[in-house]
């Protein structure tokens, strides 16, 4: 299903991009909109690399059980690495505003943004340790 699911948005959102998005080359790339967006999109990128790195290393070699991530946008949040992915998405939207990129971000949202909070709950509930004041999905708020 994955599979399908990337095949199908590739299409669509590559689809849109080459044969319907309206072109003006002169003022895409210096507007603030494009700025934001590209920022938004990489730095989502960048936190969703590094989380899935550390989530990768939770464990050493050997070591068994599971271990509270730490560090990076994990200070701050149960799921970083979901909320990389929803930043990224969200960042392209703004980056490339179209309807197929709006229900990408919309649908990555609605699709891991419960699953951080699931994440969420259950770290709670296995670490008496863990820390109070991270959040689930969005720093600082949820």
């Amino acid at each position: 299903m994955a599979f399908l699911f990337c095949i199908v948005n590739g299409y669509l959102q590559g689809g849109y991009l080459l044969f319907h998005a309206p072109r003006d080359d002169n003022k895409c790339v210096t507007s603030p909109q494009f700025i934001v967006g590209l920022i938004m999109f990489f730095t989502g990128m960048v936190i969703n690399i590094h989380s899935d790195h550390v989530l990768r290393n939770l464990r050493k070699p050997g070591e068994t059980g599971y271990q509270i991530p730490r560090g990076g946008m994990f200070n701050y949040v149960s799921g970083a690495n979901f909320f990389g992915e929803i930043l990224e998405w969200w960042g392209f939207f703004v980056l490339c505003p179209s309807l197929p990129s709006l229900a990408f971000a919309v649908f990555t949202t609605c699709n891991i943004g419960p699953r951080a909070l699931q994440h969420h709950r259950w770290y709670i509930q296995k670490f008496d340790d863990y820390p109070k004041n991270r959040k689930a999905v969005i720093p600082f708020m949820l």
